[in-house]
This record gives C-alpha cells, structure tokens and sequence, in this order.
C-alpha cells in the first residue's frame, strides 16, 4: 500500500508542476500595430491592378429543359435532348452565378463560342440571391 501512495504522490506533484507556468515556456505579449494611413483616392482612380488577373467561371445557358429521372436514365450515346430556346435566340452569359449579358452562339475554328448582343445592368436583387 505504501508504494501505491507513493506513486499518487508522484503523480499528483507532477500534475502541480504542470500547471505552474515554466520558464521554457513561449512568452506571450501584446501584439503591436501601427496605426493605418487612410490615403485618399478621387473616383475612378482605384488601383484596380490586383482585380487585373482573377479568374472569374464563365457559364453560357443555350437553353433548358425538365425530363423525369427514368428518361435521364435512358440517356445514352446519340440520344437527343430538346432545349427550350429557340434558334436564333440568344444564350445567357453567367459570371460567377449573375446573369451578365446575352450572346449569340456562332461556330469559330470548329469550336463554340459566343458572340456578346448585350451587356446588363446590375440588378442588386440578383447579386443577393447569388450569395
């Protein structure tokens, strides 16, 4: 029995110097800042340099359409889908979720690409429902 007193009061005394603050252990201090400079800017004059080169996704909408699943799972090789838009009607350019124009699709080198018909107005009611 003695030795297992012993041990407890080994134990206990090591929990005790655990919770007293060591000399090895990391300093912490306040940190300090120095005050920000507010710098005047005229409008129009923004230092947009960082924005330069952000990636932004780009999605073109030809058209839509609802089908029930069990068609979905018929969907094979070769299989046609009906989109609800006509030809000639112009497809919707989305950047990052916000409709940002409309375009006409036209072929360039073998390849899709859009030709823009009209940039839009931001409408701010769009731009909240995108976050």
């Amino acid at each position: 029995m003695a030795a297992t007193q012993h041990v407890e009061q080994e134990q206990e005394q090591e929990q005790e110097q655990d919770l007293q603050p060591q000399e090895d252990a990391a300093q912490v201090r306040q940190a300090e800042f120095a005050e920000a400079v507010e710098i005047e800017v005229a409008p129009g004059e923004e230092n947009l340099d960082l924005l330069l080169d952000v990636q932004m996704p780009l999605t073109v909408i030809m058209g839509r359409t609802i089908m029930p699943f069990k068609k979905l799972l018929q969907l094979g090789q070769g299989s046609v889908i009906q989109l609800d838009s006509m030809v000639g009607q112009p497809a919707d350019v989305y950047i990052q979720d916000i409709r940002f124009a409309t375009a006409d699709i036209v072929v360039v080198d073998n390849c899709f690409a859009i030709r823009i018909r009209e940039i839009l107005g931001v409408d701010h009611a769009e731009l909240k429902s995108a976050k």
